[in-house]
């Protein structure tokens, strides 16, 4: 019976195949057994404590797993488990390292004989209302209805969701264990991800989101820390608070620390406990942060001298060529430290660029546009700010701050597009909180994989190029003498990477979890 308009028609392959879609997803599993990924679930993360059922590691493992893999919903953990080949190397993979003690006592979890592989879509919804707490539910719902309540709320994380984050600290520390740099550079930003969530709120784009605040590890690519919050709570709101907790995930081998951020971070608390070194383990921090263009600040830089501006310069084709972007030296004091008499004084800096009309469609008829302008010897310029406490030259400093945007952008766009972190499955703030923090983790396996294993080209793929071109490989999955052996077929270019990232895996070294 003819199915199509073509010459070519489906048919269901008789019993047990052993054939996967997914036979590059492996080495990630690898690579998360290496680093000890699954005995840090069970430390940290104590939400399954009976001696029955899904284990905290097996139903995390298969979430983050389902990130690697493309997957955006609890749902799609279904066509995760009708992948027969790639099921048997998971399962098998669960008693790796395991005595036989062990091993009796994983199967004993079960009543009768498990059929899944991975949990079921409704297991996996109950296990997340795990990481909600109703008490500060009541607490949340309570914002704008009383005249005294605060304008924004941060609900507090339980048990289970704090022992997310020590798992988190963890994989960085594995990840400093294969020789990171003694410098970490921390930049601070707020990523709106957009739902349409009954229990979700507005934000100031008019639109119902959730809002995390994230603290990313520019040098490795990896998230440090990250706190879920409501789209109603502003992006500065206790950043001093974040970025403390932020210092106190980072590894031992970490002993220098910069700090970058935009104007949400422009907070004279913040400002100060970072120059006074206030932190006991890194003592004074070097930041650079983007500041308020006020009224104040504009009249200053209309104070600065035409000669006093510096031109920037930038690489084409090979070439360095004068850039339209200048900066100055701005002589500035904000009216908070003047009138609290601190003995701070900061360095500010301010750039501008010559503003055209053609680089402006459809904003003709707007009252305020996106970024602050002011007109200096005749002609109108984009005015931005800077203020530091480092002493380097105005143009380095500023390809130094400038760095952060393109780098913060991509690990959002990488969470929230590449990644499940866009697609919330619970009307549960903590729920939606875990999913969040099961999205960085992903992140993260992914980062440590393509600067330390895959590394080369491979560090700059995105998740699309590395799915189409290493995980979802054609294969079978076969038992010989009590080995699994993925067989890929003899034309398939990436058999030779694969075993060469196999044992790259096996080189790195191992740290012990807590």
């Amino acid at each position: 019976m003819q199915q199509g308009a073509l010459p070519f028609q489906y048919e269901i392959e008789g019993g047990s195949s052993g054939l996967t879609a997914l036979a590059g997803l492996p080495v990630y599993l690898e690579l998360a057994a290496v680093m000890g990924l699954r005995e840090s679930i069970e430390e940290h993360v104590k939400v399954r404590c009976g001696r029955q059922g899904w284990t905290d590691s097996q139903i995390l493992m298969s979430l983050v797993l389902l990130n690697i893999a493309g997957g955006n919903c609890v749902e799609d953990l279904k066509t995760l488990e009708a992948d027969e080949g790639f099921g048997r190397i998971l399962r098998r993979s669960e008693h790796w390292g395991l005595s036989r003690r062990e091993r009796r006592e994983m199967e004993r979890r079960w009543r009768k004989e498990r059929c899944r592989v991975v949990p079921s879509s409704s297991a996996t919804f109950r296990y997340l209302e795990k990481f909600h707490d109703p008490k500060q539910e009541v607490l949340r719902e309570q914002l704008g209805q009383k005249p005294d309540a605060p304008k924004a709320f941060i609900p507090a994380p339980n048990k289970a969701l704090r022992g997310l984050s020590r798992v988190n600290r963890d994989l960085l520390a594995f990840a400093a264990a294969q020789g990171a740099s003694e410098v970490a550079t921390l930049d601070t930003d707020a990523t709106i991800s957009k739902t349409t969530k009954a229990s979700a709120r507005y934000c100031y784009q008019h639109v119902k989101a959730y809002q995390p605040l994230n603290v990313c590890w520019a040098e490795q690519g990896l998230m440090v820390h990250t706190e879920f919050r409501d789209g109603n709570v502003p992006a500065g709101y206790e950043q001093r608070r974040v970025f403390e907790e932020a210092l106190s995930q980072l590894p031992a081998q970490v002993k220098k620390v910069r700090a970058r951020s935009d104007t949400a971070g422009y907070q004279h608390e913040l400002l100060r406990y970072l120059d006074q070194g206030k932190n006991e383990r890194f003592g004074r921090i070097e930041f650079a942060f983007s500041s308020d263009v006020t009224t104040e600040f504009k009249r200053a830089v209309a104070e600065v001298p035409e000669e006093a501006w510096h031109k920037t310069y930038r690489v084409v084709h090979g070439r360095t060529v004068e850039a339209d972007l200048e900066w100055a030296e701005v002589c500035f004091v904000p009216s908070d430290i003047a009138k609290k008499r601190t003995g701070l004084e900061y360095r500010y800096l301010a750039t501008r660029e010559p503003m055209l009309e053609q680089e402006l469609p459809g904003m003709e008829s707007q009252k305020e546009l996106p970024f602050p302008t002011m007109r200096m010897v005749g002609a109108k310029y984009k005015v931005f700010g800077i203020v530091t406490n480092m002493d380097w030259e105005g143009e380095r400093l500023i390809r130094w701050l400038h760095e952060r945007c393109g780098k913060s952008e991509e690990a959002h766009a990488v969470l929230k597009n590449d990644l499940a972190g866009g697609h919330f499955p619970s009307q549960h703030f903590g729920a939606n909180a875990a999913w969040w923090w099961i999205t960085v983790l992903a992140h993260n396996l992914n980062a440590i994989m393509k600067r330390h294993v895959l590394r080369g080209d491979w560090m700059n793929k995105r998740m699309k190029a590395i799915r189409f071109a290493l995980i979802n490989l054609p294969g079978r999955v076969l038992e010989h003498a009590r080995r699994l052996i993925i067989r890929l077929t003899q034309w398939q270019p990436m058999i030779r990477f694969l075993m060469e990232v196999r044992c790259r895996i096996v080189s790195l070294v191992p740290v012990p979890t807590g």
